[in-house]
């Protein structure tokens, strides 16, 4: 474990992701998970947003060459022990992350496909998500894939979508060690995720109690940031992904309608005496 004057220094994980104006996702999001969760985050930006709780208005990719030099500095110098991917916006920055985090022979990684904004918006076209295929689920330890974003990464759609639990399993097929298929339907009370560990030829469903209140924004960057902070601090992965869903639903109970769209997740520093 890495010291700092005598004292344990917290493990580094990185988000590979977009920037959110609102704060409620993104890069944004992810740090405040992460600090929840007891790492030190970095960054690489990968697109900035223009953004509110109704939706995108504006978004700009970054450069392919400033993402690179991105993740090479962080690579280089801090070396995180975690990674996560969250919107990566074009299939050249989708080629380009994956090319630097297999130069870097990134560990425990984390591939959120962001592919739709929560309130609809497509964030990242075909040809990014075939590159999000062929080129990043391959190096990823978890996906953690959203009902609606398993059935597009696994080309279904109607009729031919598959089940949670089959979709989980195909979706190991294309390389990553373990599937979470998040937002299933438990009944009147409870969610569901799926996961399905392709090292142990397992499938799990993790229930947890459906809060009420509008939808909340971010949440989906937030389950996989707490993942990726996890494995950073040395749990196996199923281990990680539990821990995650506790933490989530700790801080999606604390969401607050603060604009005039979704709510937006707010938990106040540890020991804070709020009036």
């Amino acid at each position: 474990m890495r010291r700092s004057h005598g004292v344990s220094a917290p493990a580094l994980v990185c988000s590979v992701a977009g920037s959110d104006s609102s704060a409620g996702a993104g890069i944004q999001a992810d740090l405040r998970t992460f600090a929840v969760c007891g790492v030190y985050g970095t960054t690489v930006v990968t697109a900035v947003t223009a953004q509110d709780t109704a939706g995108v208005r504006a978004l700009e990719a970054v450069s392919p060459e400033l993402v690179a030099a991105q993740i090479d500095a962080v690579a280089g110098d801090l070396g995180p022990l975690a990674w996560k991917t969250g919107m990566l916006a074009t299939a050249q920055l989708v080629e380009v992350v994956a090319e630097r985090l297999r130069h870097h022979r990134a560990r425990n990684l984390v591939v959120d496909p962001v592919l739709v904004s929560s309130a609809g918006q497509r964030l990242l076209d075909e040809a990014g998500v075939e590159r999000l295929r062929r080129d990043l689920l391959p190096l990823a330890t978890v996906i953690t894939p959203n009902l609606d974003e398993a059935a597009a990464l696994l080309g279904a759609a109607g009729a031919d979508r598959p089940s949670a639990r089959e979709a989980a399993r195909l979706l190991t097929e294309l390389g990553p060690r373990m599937a979470v298929v998040t937002g299933g339907d438990g009944g009147r009370d409870t969610m569901v995720d799926t996961v399905h560990d392709a090292a142990t030829d397992r499938t799990v469903e993790l229930r947890h109690l459906r809060l009420p209140g509008e939808p909340v924004h971010g949440s989906g960057c937030v389950h996989s940031a707490a993942v990726a902070a996890h494995l950073g601090r040395g749990l196996e992965p199923l281990e990680a992904v539990t821990a995650a869903a506790e933490i989530v639903q700790d801080m999606l109970a604390g969401a607050q309608a603060l604009g005039r769209g979704q709510r937006l997740i707010w938990r106040p520093a540890s020991g804070m005496d709020l009036l």
